[in-house]
């Protein structure tokens, strides 16, 4: 039985793919951004705990990632959090920043998930936007995702990393037009934290509803997603640990 944290999983994909991991027997933890969200769900949860943080947030984030550490270690995170409009700076600090953080912070688990987008290809890298905190796009956000699952899975061996693109699904930020798979959506992200099966226990992959799909080559650029790194670094003041040796194709899918 593993234990897993999810970001944002108190509606959308992330409550959904706790539901399905709660079904399989596993221990989950959620997170709401305030303690009005958290009390509107535990009830119904079936938790086994439930943390609250606003991942737009650099000081509740890691605050966020000391609550989490706090309840032991996790088997898997699964970072699902992620907004898809706002005139602010908060989607750089939600979708890119907090996982950065969150992944820094909290005791490395065996296995990390990030939700990533096929939107991520019109993404540009926009290192100077991350290092002065400005506002980025969203798709840029999710190649940024892509960038950080590459990264740890090339930075730490021993962990599988992996990113999903859930595909547009009928969840709020998906809107009720999406055509997309919803169980797809939630049970490629379940799967990727738990599953024995071969197909899952590998690192540096880009998934579509369970299987490996083609992204952005830039993505395994080492010196592209060290940038990367340094910049959110200098955002943010805190280092990823883990080594940075790695050659030009480390970031690429490995068992």
């Amino acid at each position: 039985m593993a234990r897993i944290f999810i970001t944002g999983s108190t509606d959308g994909l992330g409550r959904l793919a706790a539901e399905r991991l709660i079904q399989l027997g596993h221990r989950v933890i959620l997170h709401a951004r305030d303690q009005r969200r958290a009390e509107a769900v535990w009830d119904s949860a079936r938790a086994e705990a439930i943390v609250t943080g606003d991942l737009a947030s650099l000081d509740e984030t890691q605050e966020l990632a000391a609550e989490v550490n706090a309840l032991g270690r996790c088997n898997a995170v699964i970072h699902n959090a992620g907004i898809y409009q706002d005139a602010s700076r908060a989607i750089l600090r939600v979708n890119t920043l907090a996982p950065y953080l969150l992944t820094a912070l909290i005791h490395p688990p065996r296995r990390l998930i990030y939700l990533s987008s096929d939107m991520h290809w019109q993404g540009r890298p926009v290192l100077e936007a991350v290092r002065a905190g400005r506002k980025i796009s969203y798709s840029d956000s999710k190649l940024h995702d892509l960038l950080l699952a590459k990264a740890v899975a090339r930075r730490r061996p021993t962990v599988y990393a992996n990113a999903v693109d859930p595909g547009w699904v009928p969840t709020k930020m998906g809107g009720p037009s999406a055509s997309d798979d919803l169980r797809q959506g939630f049970e490629t992200q379940a799967w990727l934290a738990v599953s024995g099966e071969a197909g899952a226990r590998v690192s540096g992959g880009y998934f579509y509803h369970g299987r490996a799909a083609e992204y952005l080559p830039a993505a395994d650029d080492v010196a592209l997603q060290e940038d990367f790194l340094a910049a959110c670094e200098e955002a943010t003041g805190v280092r990823l640990p883990g080594s940075a040796a790695g050659g030009a194709e480390a970031g690429s899918l490995r068992n």
